[in-house]
């Protein structure tokens, strides 16, 4: 298991030490955040090249929405969860307490969230069908890809666990050096 101080910032190596040794910087040498980041990333970036691919159109919109394969929530909560296991232990609270939130946000991802979309698509097909002298029929379309299928949360989070467990592999190869 690393030594939460091997992935620390040189001058933020102690939880105990005074407020002159602080540094704005130690967020970058913050593996779970990096992981967390790094995984949206990754995950937000396959959406948008899939449907470069597919569709052979560019939608900048897909860099930052939400729905769609992989699920950029379940990869993000998933390598926060799994980064936090590698540093702090997969028997301490703190991951007990990231897995279970992970757990959550997936739970939502795949069925608050899925079935939301599923009614704003029957709602705005309602809207659409008003005739045009109807004060709704005017109304903005409501947004539709929410949620995710059971897949694409899976797929996100095992793109999230393979993108902490890499972040590991380097952490502890920069470690050893």
């Amino acid at each position: 298991m690393a030594d939460a101080s091997a992935i620390s910032a040189p001058d933020a190596s102690s939880s105990s030490s005074s407020s002159s040794t602080f540094s704005y910087f130690a967020v970058f040498y913050n593996y779970p955040l990096i992981s967390a980041v790094v995984s949206f990333a990754i995950a937000q970036t396959i959406k948008f090249l899939t449907t470069w691919y597919k569709e052979n159109r560019w939608d900048p919109k897909l860099l930052v929405g939400s729905g769609g394969m992989p699920s950029s929530h379940s990869s993000t909560v998933t390598a926060l969860a799994t980064a936090i296991g590698f540093c702090e232990g997969f028997d301490s609270s703190l991951f007990a307490t990231a897995a279970i939130l992970a757990c959550i946000v997936m739970y939502d991802a795949f069925g608050v969230r899925l079935h939301a979309g599923k009614q704003a698509e029957v709602l705005n097909q309602i809207v659409y069908e008003l005739p045009a002298e109807h004060p709704l029929a005017e109304t903005r379309p409501l947004r539709e890809l929410l949620g995710h299928t059971p897949p694409q949360v899976f797929a996100g989070g095992v793109l999230g666990f393979i993108i902490a467990t890499i972040g590991q592999i380097i952490v502890r190869t920069v470690s050893n050096v």
